[in-house]
């Protein structure tokens, strides 16, 4: 299956450690997941993203901006084709005006329920789908309805309609292709709908069956004698609801980032303001 990395911070951060240098940096972490690679980083409102459907460690580009990339918001994703062919259409993140969206997981018998899935994803929208994977159809099924909450392309959009959103897509996807597997190390043929969305303020990550952990604090931040926004918070669990950083991962990376497992259905994001919310989709 695919890897996933998802940021959002206070201030504008580098992630070259976690896309490069950490001993299990997705960049090497493609090399078991060759197929391609995106990066996805947020200049104001609007998200920049380079693709490639080359193996990430061994592209020249990766490694580029990998290093030159600062930003508050980054997505990036490396790719282990299930469903799709290996070209750049089908490589995540996937974008919708302000919004990215990266997927590691499958839709069982895909081909079988396409078109059910298609029928339920807004006409204005399903102009947009341009490759041939479960996991496009996914994000705009979800921006559907996402943008029967709110307008899609507002700057500031409140968390709540966004998660409300994530739990009726999971809730209508299941009925259409049945239960998910929630066994990370099972058969990558079954249904899995593990995800990260943002549109650059609000962030939102979801267990779907494939691992995913998050971060908000880290044993000992090493700015911490210079960053304008030190907190407590950056160094242990808030108490406050408020943090200063939301990291997703596949896979825990090393560093000094206390890493957390989320459970099966668990939704966990931020708001414009860095606000955590933690739920389960019922």
């Amino acid at each position: 299956m695919c890897r996933l990395f998802g940021f959002r911070s206070v201030i504008h951060s580098q992630v070259h450690e976690s896309l490069v240098r950490a001993d299990n940096a997705l960049g090497i972490q493609s090399n078991d997941h060759p197929d391609g690679w995106g990066v996805s980083y947020y200049v104001g409102d609007s998200p920049h993203i380079i693709k490639s459907g080359k193996t990430a460690i061994n592209d020249s580009i990766f490694q580029k901006i990998s290093g030159v990339v600062s930003s508050q918001t980054v997505m990036a994703h490396i790719r282990k084709a299930t469903l799709g062919e290996i070209n750049i259409l089908n490589t995540h993140p996937f974008q919708f005006g302000h919004w990215t969206f990266a997927h590691n997981g499958n839709i069982k018998d895909f081909s079988k329920v396409r078109d059910k899935l298609l029928d339920n994803i807004a006409p204005e929208f399903r102009r947009y789908i341009l490759g041939t994977t479960d996991s496009e159809l996914i994000f705009y099924y979800l921006i559907s309805n996402i943008a029967a909450r709110v307008n899609i392309h507002d700057s500031y959009i409140k968390i709540a309609p966004v998660m409300e959103a994530v739990e009726e897509t999971i809730k209508e996807i299941i009925k259409i292709i049945g239960p998910l597997h929630l066994e990370n190390d099972g058969p990558n043929t079954e249904n899995y709908l593990t995800f990260i969305i943002t549109n650059g303020k609000v962030m939102v990550g979801i267990n779907g069956g494939k691992n995913l952990y998050y971060s908000t604090y880290k044993n000992r931040c090493l700015d911490r004698d210079n960053c304008p926004s030190f907190a407590p918070e950056c160094e242990a669990a808030t108490t406050t609801g408020s943090i200063n950083h939301l990291i997703f991962s596949s896979e825990p990376l090393s560093g000094d980032n206390i890493w957390l497992k989320m459970d099966a259905f668990e939704m966990i994001g931020v708001d414009n303001h860095m606000k955590l919310t933690i739920k389960k989709a019922t």
